[in-house]
């Protein structure tokens, strides 16, 4: 690739980043709480999470189904990823990836994230003890991923996904798509990433507790009180999320490597922000992490990041990594992260 054609890339990733957005796009409201679907936006790996989430432009293992599809291409063997999350207020948060290559053909992917929480007493104002009766929420995605190599050096990706929620008789579905894309400058390792996600319908509640006795005319003497009604939920839009990182390795030896990441995130449901993060690993075996999250984000509980990770061969090309990552969330104190990662 010639470095003229390399220049204009980074150029016009940089122009269609940083250029002042129409207004209807760009707001001081954060809009928190105004989408659908928020677990979707829990981040996936300790790896990723160790380094601030700053991995849009790495995303070279399983975790990029999550991060940057565009990054399965990368991959030259299976691999599985499973994570366990130990939630804020006692919520469990999990995710189960897999990739397959295809060699020439691309990387084929699929994934399953799962949030649930325990059982609660079902309370009313007449009943503030409880009614005798239970409930419990929950949510679910199930994906499938497609990555390729448009060059040696660009790649895309792109998700299809189902969402499902569920809080007591209550549900709603929805459909949405990730995509993505990573360019390789070939400069000292230089990679910028882009990835558009969670682009897809409303999604709306409804269900058995929506079902209300109603009494269409309350003053007329003789009426039946007690048709059958439905309340209507309004519709909410998923957590649409823009990103755009760069990440290089100003230091790499035959025996050591330091990455250097940034990310900027544009949601649609919180202000802009900036994620930053190192690692730094020896041999290829040994990993520690430290990052930052949320930059400039109004009202941000998260911060600090903190990670570790080692590898483990057996029998030849077979390879386990463990990796662990906390996160300080303010007042909320912290969320701790580990992640098993199988590469056959």
């Amino acid at each position: 690739m010639k470095t003229s054609s390399l220049f204009k890339g980074i150029v016009l990733l940089v122009s269609v980043w940083f250029y002042p957005l129409p207004a209807q796009f760009v707001s001081d409201v954060s809009n928190v709480g105004t989408t659908a679907a928020p677990f979707l936006e829990i981040g996936v790996g300790a790896r990723a999470i160790g380094m601030g989430g700053a991995f849009v432009a790495t995303a070279n293992d399983a975790s990029a189904l999550y991060w940057n599809v565009a990054g399965i291409a990368q991959l030259k063997r299976p691999e599985v990823l499973f994570v366990r999350t130990n939630w804020l207020a006692d919520i469990r948060f999990d995710y189960a990836g897999a990739v397959l290559p295809l060699g020439g053909y691309g990387s084929l992917g699929a994934s399953l994230t799962s949030l649930s929480m325990g059982e609660m007493m079902v309370r009313t104002v007449e009943e503030p003890e409880g009614t005798g009766e239970r409930f419990s929420a929950s949510d679910m995605a199930l994906a499938v991923s497609y990555g390729f190599h448009l060059t040696d050096r660009f790649s895309f990706g792109i998700t299809a996904k189902y969402i499902y929620q569920r809080i007591w008789k209550e549900t709603a579905q929805g459909f949405a798509v990730d995509v993505g894309t990573l360019f390789r400058t070939g400069l000292k390792g230089l990679r910028i990433g882009a990835a558009l996600s969670n682009f897809g319908t409303d999604m709306q509640m409804g269900g058995d507790n929506l079902l209300v006795y109603h009494d269409i005319d309350p003053y007329k003497l003789g009426n039946n009180d007690r048709i059958f009604a439905e309340l209507k939920t309004d519709k909410w839009p998923l957590p649409l999320i823009f990103q755009a990182g760069m990440a290089i390795e100003p230091w790499e030896t035959e025996k050591q490597r330091l990455t250097l990441a940034v990310d900027a995130l544009h949601p649609i449901d919180n202000t802009e922000s900036i994620n930053v993060g190192m690692e730094y690993a020896f041999r290829e075996q040994f990993f520690l992490r430290g990052g930052y999250r949320n930059l400039f984000l109004r009202d941000a509980e998260e911060g600090f990041t903190l990670g570790a990770g080692f590898h483990i061969r057996f029998l030849g090309n077979f390879r386990v990594q463990l990796d662990y990552a906390y996160a300080d969330f303010g007042r909320l104190q912290n969320v701790q992260r580990f992640s098993i990662n199988v590469a056959f």
